[in-house]
C-alpha cells in the first residue's frame, strides 16, 4: 500500500518545542547536465495545498499548479549548486550545500529541518533529522520536491533553448539515449558535468 505525505514529523517537531519546520529536497543528482537544485519549504498548517505528494507521483501539469500554489501559500527559497562546484565537490557534497543555501535562503530563519535522505547537511546550522523516503512521507519535503522539480525542469527547458541538441526540454538532462547521441555528435556544452563519465569519456576519449 502506497503511503501518502502527512503533516506527522512536523507535529511531532513541534510537541518538541520548535516552531519554525522547514521541508527539504534536492532535484538533479543523477543528470548529466543542468545544476543541482534544492529548496526548503515552511507550510502554514492552516493553509496547506490539497494533494501534496512526492514530486515523482505527479504529472508535470499537476506539478506545476501546485508549485505555484505552494509559493504562494508557505516560506519557500530555492537555491542550487553550479555544474562547476559539482565537478569541484562531487555530487553529494553539492547536493547538501545546496540545501544549506535553500534554508539559509527563506525569508524566515527556520529552527528544524526535515531533510529527504539519510544524511544532514553539516553546514546548516539548525536541529533537524533526516527522513529516508521523505518526499513520500513529510508534507513539507513533498512541497519542497514539487516546487524543486518544476524549478530545475523549467530551467532545463530554458537552456535547451540555447543549446537544442540534447532533448534537454524533456529529459531534464538524464543521459538518455538522445541526449548521449547529442554528446556524441555534438561534444560537451558548458552546462555539461564533467565528472561525470559519460561526459568524462568524451571529453577524453582518445
Amino acid at each position: 500500500m502506497k503511503t501518502v505525505p502527512d503533516f506527522t514529523f512536523e507535529m511531532a517537531a513541534h510537541a518538541r518545542g520548535y516552531t519554525r519546520i522547514v521541508g527539504v529536497d534536492e532535484v538533479g543528482r543523477g543528470p548529466l547536465a543542468g545544476p543541482v537544485v534544492a529548496c526548503a519549504v515552511r507550510l502554514d498548517p492552516n493553509r496547506i495545498p490539497a494533494g501534496l505528494n512526492d514530486s515523482k507521483a505527479l504529472s508535470a501539469k499537476r506539478r506545476a499548479t501546485l508549485a505555484a500554489e505552494i509559493m504562494a501559500l508557505a516560506d519557500v527559497s530555492i537555491a542550487q549548486c553550479t555544474v562547476a562546484e559539482i565537478d569541484e565537490i562531487n555530487i553529494l557534497q553539492a547536493s547538501l550545500r545546496a540545501m544549506e543555501r535553500a534554508v539559509a535562503g527563506l525569508r524566515h530563519r527556520a529552527d528544524y529541518a526535515l531533510i529527504d535522505g539519510n544524511r544532514m547537511p553539516a553546514g546548516l546550522g539548525i536541529a533537524g533529522e533526516a527522513v529516508v523516503k521523505g518526499d513520500a512521507r513529510v508534507l513539507s519535503i513533498a512541497a519542497a520536491s514539487i516546487v524543486a522539480k518544476n524549478w530545475r525542469d523549467a530551467l532545463m527547458v530554458t537552456l535547451a533553448q540555447q543549446h537544442p541538441n540534447y532533448g534537454w526540454e524533456r529529459n531534464a538532462g538524464y543521459g538518455t539515449k538522445l541526449h548521449l547521441e547529442g554528446l556524441r555528435e555534438f561534444g560537451v556544452t558548458p552546462h555539461h558535468r564533467r565528472s561525470f563519465k559519460p561526459v568524462h569519456n568524451i571529453l577524453y576519449q582518445d
